[in-house]
C-alpha cells in the first residue's frame, strides 16, 4: 500500500481529500502545519501533496526544499489557490511533479495521484489483480474472464469494480460510491448506483457484490 503525506491547512479540505485517497486504497498522513511535515521527513512516504500557502511561517516551498535534501526522487504535487505561472515554474524548479489549482475536484486529484504513482513505481508493483476467475489489469483497465475473453466495461463500471476490488469486505454507502466513482461534483439521485451495480453484476456474474439493506454495497 502506498503512503501519501497531505499537507493542507484547511482542515475540512484535508479531511475530505484524506477520505477520497483512503477509499482509493492509499494510506494517508495529514499535516496542517509545514513544520510538522518537515519533522516527519525521513519516514516512509511514497508521494507528497503540498499546499503552497500554509498558515504558519513554513510554506510549501520550504517543505519541498527539506524533502529534496533527503530524497531527490519521491514525487510531489503542489496545490495552490493562486493560478500563477511563476508559482508553477518555481514549483517545477524545486522538484515538483505536478501542480493543481484550487478549487479542484477530489476525483481529479486522485486521478493525478494514481497516474504519478503508476509512472514512478511501475517497476516495483504489479497492476494485475485476480478475483475468482477474473483477471483485472488496473493499469490497462482490462478485465478478462475464465477463457481470457475481454469483458467490455464502461469507465464507470471499471471505476466501481476497482473501488470494490481495492476495498474487499468494506461496506460502502451509496453516497460514498457516488463520491468515489462520479466525483463530488455530481448532482442527481443515488439510485444510479443501483443501476451501475446491476450492470456490473450482469457482466461479471461471479463478482460477489452484496447489497446491505438500508445502507449500500460490499464485495466479499
Amino acid at each position: 500500500m502506498y503512503t501519501i503525506c497531505f499537507v493542507e491547512d484547511e482542515v475540512d479540505l484535508s479531511n475530505l481529500i484524506q477520505t477520497y485517497l483512503e477509499r482509493s486504497g492509499y494510506e494517508v498522513v495529514t499535516f496542517t502545519k509545514g513544520q510538522d511535515a518537515i519533522d516527519y521527513i525521513g519516514n516512509k512516504v511514497d508521494l507528497w501533496i503540498l499546499d503552497i500557502m500554509l498558515g504558519d511561517d513554513v510554506n510549501g516551498y520550504d517543505v519541498i526544499k527539506a524533502i529534496r535534501e533527503q530524497d531527490e526522487n519521491v514525487p510531489v504535487i503542489f496545490t495552490s489557490a493562486r493560478d500563477q505561472d511563476l508559482d508553477k515554474i518555481l514549483g517545477l524548479e524545486l522538484g515538483s511533479d505536478d501542480y493543481i489549482t484550487k478549487p479542484y475536484s477530489s476525483k481529479e486529484l486522485v486521478l493525478r495521484v494514481d497516474k504519478i504513482l503508476k509512472r514512478v513505481y511501475k517497476d516495483t508493483q504489479t497492476s494485475l489483480v485476480t478475483y475468482d476467475c477474473y483477471k483485472i489489469d488496473i493499469d490497462k483497465r482490462i478485465v478478462l474472464n475464465e477463457t481470457d475473453k475481454e469483458l467490455k466495461l464502461t469507465t464507470l463500471e471499471f471505476d466501481l469494480l476497482l473501488l470494490f476490488i481495492q476495498n474487499r469486505n468494506k461496506c460502502f454507502t451509496r453516497e460514498e460510491i457516488l463520491d468515489s466513482v462520479w466525483g463530488n461534483d455530481y448532482f442527481g439521485t443515488d439510485r444510479v448506483v443501483d443501476d451501475l451495480v446491476r450492470r456490473l453484476r450482469k457482466k461479471m456474474p461471479k463478482l460477489n457484490v452484496h447489497a446491505v439493506y438500508g445502507y449500500g454495497y460490499r464485495l466479499s
